[in-house]
């Protein structure tokens, strides 16, 4: 009896962490799109971006990025996810193999044109403007726009989340980058040596803010991703931080 309540206990856990998986988009198949590219060929037109990211060599990003469409870019919370694209069914135009890219920046729809003619970005349309180094991974340059398919995978990342403080005392807007896992991060909470934890609110991208005093105090972040799955990090700020400092915790594994 023991035996047969684990096994059902076993079933029961695979198929949650299943059902999570493809909630979140972990192992539900490949999905059309289409991708063109920007930036340059440096992809210096590319640092930036509706995510708050600034410098996306600085950051770890590199030239490994996109721009999301309205349909993915989910205002903004999609910031930090990872996908894995391909060129799909044009010979002429494609490379083999795939690539992962990290969404970065926001691409706008352009509504004076059609979707299948130049409103590449339209909504309900599934669209990936690519850094150029790494779209000509997969496609070649002059063929200006391709059909790929995509999908979620985890993002890998070197070292902890990092978490930068600006703003000024009253206002802490906090910058999260370098999220593993699901990458996307959906909550962020503070606590100081002197106050329990406060939820923070998204200002934009990935910046959170906090309209509480927290000067002179040892800080800890809380972090939820879109996967549902939390890491904290405690007091990696000291007492003595200060604005544009960035600090580094503890990462998804």
């Amino acid at each position: 009896m023991f035996r047969r309540r684990m096994g059902l206990l076993g079933i029961f856990l695979f198929a949650f962490a299943a059902m999570v998986c493809s909630v979140h988009g972990y192992n539900a198949g490949w999905v059309n799109a289409h991708a063109t590219f920007y930036g340059g060929s440096d992809a210096s037109g590319t640092m930036g971006g509706a995510c708050g990211y600034g410098n996306l060599y600085s950051q770890g990003y590199g030239t490994n990025t996109a721009a999301l469409s309205t349909a993915l870019f989910n205002n903004g919370l999609s910031c930090g996810a990872c996908f894995e694209i391909r060129c799909k069914s044009d010979g002429a135009w494609c490379l083999p193999g795939a690539i992962v890219v990290t969404a970065t920046n926001f691409c706008p729809p352009n509504n004076a044109l059609p979707n299948n003619a130049g409103g590449w970005c339209n909504p309900p349309l599934h669209h990936f403007d690519l850094s150029q180094p790494i779209f000509q991974r997969i496609a070649h340059y002059k063929a200006g726009v391709v059909p790929v398919s995509y999908r979620r995978v985890p993002c890998k990342r070197r070292g902890g989340i990092r978490f930068t403080i600006n703003g000024h005392s009253y206002f802490n807007l906090v910058l999260v980058t370098n999220v593993g896992g699901a990458g996307d991060v959906h909550s962020v909470a503070v606590k100081g040596s002197r106050t329990r934890w406060q939820q923070m609110s998204r200002n934009w991208g990935q910046n959170w803010q906090s309209n509480n005093l927290l000067n002179g105090q040892a800080l800890s972040f809380k972090v939820i991703a879109s996967d549902g799955r939390t890491v904290v990090s405690n007091n990696i700020a000291p007492a003595s931080w200060s604005f544009g400092q960035t600090f580094t915790g503890r990462q998804f594994r």
